[in-house]
């Protein structure tokens, strides 16, 4: 079949209306699991201190003569922690005329991109608090750092060839260093929460990175066929990943996230572990100069590992 002669289409036409959706996709993660889950706490210095106590050793020998005169045993002093604030900010900046154009997806420009600098400093934000960071002390032209979680644990810890522990040390976290990576397995994690109950510590999740998950799924103290029936029988389910793993110190639900050091596996306990708020998030507008309008979000935050013994990792995995 042939086009008519002289038929006017939509191939010679001009003004034809673009077909722009108003819909804008996005898929980046914006899920903070590590954050969400731990507690909050207010700091009111820059250095955010805290304090640990520890119990005299059990005794098997506690036997008293009848009668006899009390003697004072000596007493267990507590240990002072810190860790330094962090400002993190992301800052918005659009044009006049772009805030005035029509545009598709989106009313105001400036209001759009604050809600995406506020996502993406949420990630920031997550990604500092699990990471194996060092604490800087900072000063008029380097930024002071937050120590990360990785970089607090030192007593439950399994760790490869050459890896060693950093730690808190005279007012300052030292990060870990990292050693030679081997393969997950759950001879680890069982060694790990061994170490923490005998520690006192009780974690209950357990941060992996994607890969990480992936292998924790397939440990031999997993079913190695999980299946699932609906209610009626007639429906199968296959569940090829697990999300609890029960073991003989307490259950560890594991979560992955992808702000993880992915040769990492953290055991955690959110009870013991919080973000410590110098200044919430805040917009702020900034003085004009010109053409164009600048906001600022800004946070200023630090890590508190209210007691690092009731955690543990596994670290340098492949």
């Amino acid at each position: 079949m042939a086009q008519p002669t002289n038929v006017f289409s939509a191939y010679q036409a001009k003004g034809i209306r673009e077909d722009l959706s108003n819909i804008i996709s996005r898929i980046d993660p914006d899920e903070v699991p590590f954050t969400s889950n731990i507690g909050k706490t207010k700091a009111k210095q820059q250095y955010h201190e805290w304090q640990t106590q520890s119990l005299a050793a059990a005794s098997d020998s506690n036997a008293a003569v009848d009668g006899d005169d009390a003697t004072a045993q000596a007493a267990v002093p507590t240990v002072r922690l810190g860790n330094r604030t962090q400002i993190s900010t992301k800052t918005a900046a659009v044009t006049g005329r772009l805030e005035a154009v029509d545009k598709a997806g989106r009313d105001s420009e400036m209001d759009y991109q604050v809600l995406l600098k506020g996502l993406e400093l949420r990630r920031d934000v997550e990604k500092q608090m699990m990471s194996n960071k060092p604490s800087i002390v900072g000063n008029d032209t380097t930024p002071s750092q937050s120590a990360g979680f990785e970089a607090f644990l030192t007593t439950n810890v399994n760790r490869g060839v050459g890896g060693a522990s950093g730690g808190f040390s005279n007012g300052n976290v030292t990060a870990a260093t990292d050693g030679t990576a081997r393969a997950f397995a759950e001879a680890q994690i069982k060694d790990v929460q061994q170490k923490a109950y005998t520690a006192g510590g009780h974690p209950s999740l357990l941060f992996l990175g994607p890969s990480q998950k992936a292998a924790f799924s397939s440990f031999s103290g997993i079913a190695a066929n999980r299946i699932d029936y609906g209610p009626d029988a007639t429906q199968v389910r296959i569940v090829a990943g697990a999300d609890v793993y029960a073991g003989d110190f307490g259950k560890l639900t594991a979560i992955a996230s992808i702000f993880s050091r992915n040769r990492s596996a953290l055991l955690v306990d959110p009870k013991l572990v919080k973000q410590a708020i110098l200044r919430p998030l805040r917009e702020t507008a900034l003085g004009k100069t010109g053409d164009s309008t600048k906001k600022q979000l800004l946070i200023e935050y630090s890590l508190e590992v209210t007691n690092e013994a009731g955690h543990g990792i596994v670290a340098d995995l492949t």
